[in-house]
């Protein structure tokens, strides 16, 4: 049954933006709460309520505005940040010198640090120090003296917005390495499924062009030699550039790593892998099975069958049309094991590895490939003139081995 990808949205940034948004709204309460406090000592409260109310209005008709990077735009920065000094330099109206000269808090207090932070998410370090260096003049011309409180403060929030911002842009590097994996990993996903399909049907038939051909001779002797060719350059093709990565992708858009999922488009109940392999059954194909069903998941056992009929193509290709073959079905309590086996010559030792290397990948993507993909197993044991036998081990839980191991990866 056919697979879709699914997109699951991920953002290492997206939570800072969602606790600047909760900081914002905290800090917001404790400025006015502050105010109410010491609202008996301000010679001039008018202004102090003045500023707070636009102060609380901003900062909740603005939370859309912190939501993400997109929709903090270098405007909502500007007056955000102006706001913040505004009610830095509006202390020297409102307070009392006396006051200001004992170390209190300014009308914004805590608050400002919320803008500088936004600074430092939506930019980095360098926005970050610029803003927090603006934040810095205008405490020390409300102040007047660089006082040892008004310096440690100064130097906490322009390290810590700094050091926010350095984080921001490691983070989103890792993120841009991490989406060009994905892009890589696709690619490579798709040719290795491409690679298989072509190996089981079009490679398998300019072959066997190849050798009816120079049986024939004449006009089919071209044809095969013809044929033959193709199936290199073929193989060529579908053989380069197979190198497994990590499986991760990016929406460029808005910024917003995210994790290919495949899933299942039907979810059918299991299906019995003995009707799959029965088809394979014949005068020189042996079957032994089971006398009761061997369930598993629809994408698994025809990965299996499919790996089956991978090794039988071998047999016939290499053993000649003569060679038996043996299937055998075990359904053991944690895992379900098939092997095939055969009666031909077998295989020179280093002749796997000599014909991966020629671009021939029926074991390395038809066999084990498939096995690999759905969480099992595959090997192949080869004596000279005493055959070849495949054995091919799925795990029970293997859909769910499989997604354990994809999270495990992504992270």
């Amino acid at each position: 049954m056919p697979r879709r990808e699914r997109v699951v949205r991920m953002s290492v940034e997206q939570p800072l933006w969602r606790a600047l948004a909760g900081y914002r709204v905290l800090t917001m309460f404790y400025a006015v709460g502050l105010f109410a406090t010491a609202y008996d000592r301000y010679p001039r409260p008018g202004i102090a309520i003045a500023y707070y109310c636009v102060l609380c209005v901003w900062t909740l008709a603005t939370l859309p505005r912190v939501a993400n990077a997109a929709s903090c735009t270098k405007r909502f920065l500007a007056v955000d940040l102006a706001l913040a000094l505004t009610g830095i330099l509006l202390t020297l109206v409102a307070d009392t010198h006396a006051r200001i000269a004992d170390g209190g808090p300014t009308l914004p207090s805590i608050w400002t640090a919320g803008s500088v932070l936004a600074f430092a998410i939506k930019g980095g370090w360098r926005w970050a120090a610029f803003a927090s260096t603006l934040v810095a003049v205008a405490n020390l011309v409300e102040r007047g003296v660089p006082a040892r409180d008004t310096v440690h403060n100064v130097i906490l929030v322009w390290v810590a917005s700094i050091a926010i911002g350095y984080v921001v842009e490691v983070a989103r590097a890792s993120e841009r390495t991490l989406a060009r994996a994905l892009e890589i990993e696709a690619a490579t996903r798709e040719r290795e499924r491409l690679a298989r399909d072509i190996h089981d049907g079009v490679l398998q038939v300019l072959a066997m062009v190849q050798r009816r051909g120079a049986v024939l001779g004449g006009e089919a002797a071209e044809l095969g030699r013809m044929a033959g060719e193709q199936e290199v350059a073929l193989r060529t093709l579908v053989s380069g550039g197979l190198v497994p990565v990590s499986r991760v992708s990016q929406d460029a858009a808005e910024g917003a790593v995210v994790r290919v999922v495949e899933e299942e488009t039907d979810a059918s109940e299991p299906v019995d892998l003995r009707s799959l392999l029965a088809p394979y059954a014949g005068s020189r194909v042996s079957l032994a099975e089971p006398g009761a069903p061997v369930p598993l998941p629809p994408a698994v056992a025809r990965e299996v069958a499919a790996a089956v009929g991978a090794a039988l193509d071998n047999v016939r290709e290499h053993a000649g049309e003569d060679a038996r073959a043996w299937i055998l079905v075990e359904d053991e309590p944690e895992a379900v094991v098939v092997t095939v086996r055969d009666d031909g010559p077998g295989i020179p030792e280093g002749r796997l590895a000599q014909a991966e290397g020629e671009g021939r990948l029926g074991v390395a993507q038809s066999i084990r490939g498939r096995l690999r993909d759905v969480g099992g197993t595959a090997e192949l044991i080869s004596v000279p003139g005493q055959g070849t036998e495949v054995e091919l081990n799925v795990p029970k839980q293997a859909k769910r081995a499989r997604r354990a191991r994809g999270r495990a990866e992504s992270r």
